[in-house]
């Protein structure tokens, strides 16, 4: 029988050596089931093997020269300074309110399904931020910024001394009025002349049965239990006398004496967007009537709130747990409408989970400071991926011999033990300088803000790419387009088979120019050369925002333990069909055309994959 539904489940950053190994155990029956019924194979991704990177490949079916994503950040061409690469917001005139605008470029697939008259439903993709305009429903994934409009910043509360604001969160210092009360400001958008807009909260604290109440005008009072995360608060920013901005916010509060809670980033309200996350424009209040409150923001688990040791791993796991619920339960409620068509459902968390908890796997990963790890701990990852295995369980009942079930994964995992400093080491060779009097190190800053880019012929930013000072292109370029060819030999000369000092162990296995591996109407935007890490290894996130840092290799003592931005051939994803297929060598861009081919709809012209289904 011929499908007339196509289901995908993607499993983000799903590792084919755990998932291979536990299906020999027979821990994960449903993929198992799969397998023996149709196929498995582990699955090619991109360069770099980074979630936005990949998936965007997997909607247009064709490598990142063609739909323009190239890694989570880019350079602003006129001011060097790293910018968010999935999305911008323009206003076009002072009369006419911004916009957002989705960087991602090609025709994804659902809009070949569109243009055959197939309907398309679309859970949480990543670059679908704003979303598409096709026939169908879309819940835009990764992306979807916080109220403030960046990837999100979480916020952390504390009445004890404290070194300082962990990355990325806003630290507040409280006091306690003379009744006991304390303020507690909440940040908000920017409003008019890049002001913030806070939300002036306060908290009463119950020492004596463990427990905080958040008020404030206008809102209900929330309860929130010592080691418990508090249900959604619905807000409200006044912009201005006719502006409102709507969001939600969940704490998390790890004690009450000394204080010490932690709020989410305010996520878009699901009933008021201040830029659109779904299509048609009601659908996320239509998910959010049927199903209640949910997380919209595209990286919605906090891993910011672990990293920085603001939550427990306990809070952390609970928080992953709520994500899976909410995303199920969107995935059930589509399959049970689903008549025919298209269905694609991503689920995050095997990815957060993996780099937050990767370091168990690793006895003598450097983030345990010499300490033996929790032997318990190890076994996080395998729980998860058995909760994995029983959605996938769950949508194998509800399909008939007329669904075509893929389950796939953009990527692997791998260990990530050292850091490197990319820019520091482009400093230490002479392709970046440093403006007089500065060294490189933490008087550097990030942002690129102190290169002297008169002297500058190359920088890295982002976690894969370099980027020349070329002159016409960049604002203050000195590489002369005569010469561009020989300082991109002369760096990919001498950072292929760059060893690590401390153990002679390669770091940095091969350096690519984008032309060798990309093609199509966006190659101009990538970075012009692009490393592929051995695994251990990764560009550090220092770098990756424009840091300088003195030392050029350091220890990864964090929590984000594990990584995937290495060689994409060490990090394959894993691909199961309930149909045979043609599983020698599977690409990711091969996917969209097998969804189209098993459809019945064609494709374009750009697409390079091919189905994998006869």
């Amino acid at each position: 029988m011929k499908p007339k539904r196509v289901v995908v489940v993607g499993l983000d950053g799903l590792e084919p050596s755990i998932a291979e190994a536990m299906m020999l155990r027979g821990e994960l029956p449903a993929l198992a089931g799969l397998r023996r019924r149709g196929g498995y194979a582990r699955l090619a991704t991109t360069l770099p093997a980074q979630t936005p990177v990949a998936w965007s490949s997997f909607a247009v079916g064709a490598n990142p020269g063609v739909h323009g994503i190239f890694d989570f950040l880019h350079r602003d061409i006129a001011t060097y300074r790293p910018d968010v690469g999935l999305y911008r917001y323009e206003q076009k005139s002072r009369f006419l309110p911004p916009r957002a605008v989705n960087l991602r470029g090609g025709k994804p697939l659902w809009g070949w399904l569109a243009d055959a008259g197939i309907p398309a439903t679309v859970l949480r993709h990543p670059c679908t931020y704003p979303p598409d305009s096709f026939r169908g429903r879309m819940l835009a994934g990764v992306g979807v910024p916080d109220i403030r409009g960046g990837f999100g910043a979480p916020s952390y509360y504390t009445d004890e001394e404290t070194t300082g604001a962990g990355d990325g969160e806003h630290l507040v210092a409280v006091e306690r009025d003379a009744e006991g009360s304390i303020a507690l400001p909440l940040r908000g958008p920017k409003g008019p002349g890049g002001v913030d807009v806070t939300l002036p909260l306060s908290l009463h604290v119950d020492a004596t049965a463990g427990r905080v109440t958040i008020a404030g005008d206008g809102i209900r009072d929330l309860p929130v239990q010592e080691g418990q995360w508090s249900d959604w608060l619905p807000v409200r920013f006044k912009l201005g006398a006719l502006q409102t901005v709507r969001g939600m916010v969940r704490f998390h509060l790890a004690s009450v004496s000394p204080l010490r809670l932690h709020a989410t980033p305010v996520h878009f309200d699901p009933d008021a967007p201040v830029f659109p996350v779904s299509h048609p424009w009601d659908y996320a209040a239509e998910l959010r009537r049927a199903l209640g409150p949910f997380h919209t923001l595209g990286m919605a688990e906090e891993h910011a709130g672990l990293n920085n040791g603001r939550i427990s791993e306990e809070a952390f796991l609970a928080q992953c747990a709520q994500v899976v619920a909410e995303r199920r339960a969107m995935l059930h409620y589509e399959l049970d409408r689903l008549d025919e068509g298209f269905l694609f459902c991503l689920f995050d968390t095997p990815d957060r989970i993996q780099h937050m908890f990767w370091r168990y796997r690793d006895p003598q990963h450097p983030a345990h400071g010499g300490a033996m790890p929790d032997p318990d701990r190890a076994r996080v990852l395998e729980d998860h991926y058995r909760v994995c295995d029983g959605i996938v369980g769950e949508v194998l009942q509800r399909a008939g011999d007329d669904t075509l079930v893929v389950v796939a994964s953009d990527h692997g995992f791998t260990d990530f033990r050292r850091a490197l400093h990319l820019n520091s080491w482009l400093h230490r060779n002479g392709f970046l300088a440093l403006r007089h009097g500065i060294q490189a190190g933490d008087g550097a800053g990030d942002l690129l803000k102190n290169v002297d880019w008169g002297r500058t012929r190359a920088f890295a930013l982002g976690m894969a790419g370099i980027y020349l000072n070329l002159k016409a292109r960049e604002a203050e370029g000195i590489v002369d387009p005569s010469e561009a060819e020989l300082v991109k030999a002369d760096l990919a000369h001498r950072l292929t088979g760059l060893r690590d000092p401390v153990d002679g162990a390669v770091a940095v296995r091969t350096v690519h120019r984008r032309e060798s591996v990309y093609r199509g109407e966006f190659v101009h935007r990538s970075p012009d050369l692009l490393l592929s890490c051995a695994p251990g290894y990764r560009v550090s996130s220092t770098s990756a925002v424009g840091g300088v840092p003195s030392d050029v290799f350091v220890d990864n003592r964090e929590r984000w333990s594990g990584d995937h931005v290495v060689d994409p051939t060490a990090v394959p994803g894993v691909l199961f069909m309930n149909r045979p297929f043609a599983d020698d060598s599977p690409r990711i861009v091969d996917l969209a055309p097998t969804v189209l081919a098993t459809l019945g709809a064609p494709g374009g012209d750009d697409m390079e994959g091919r189905s994998l289904i006869s």
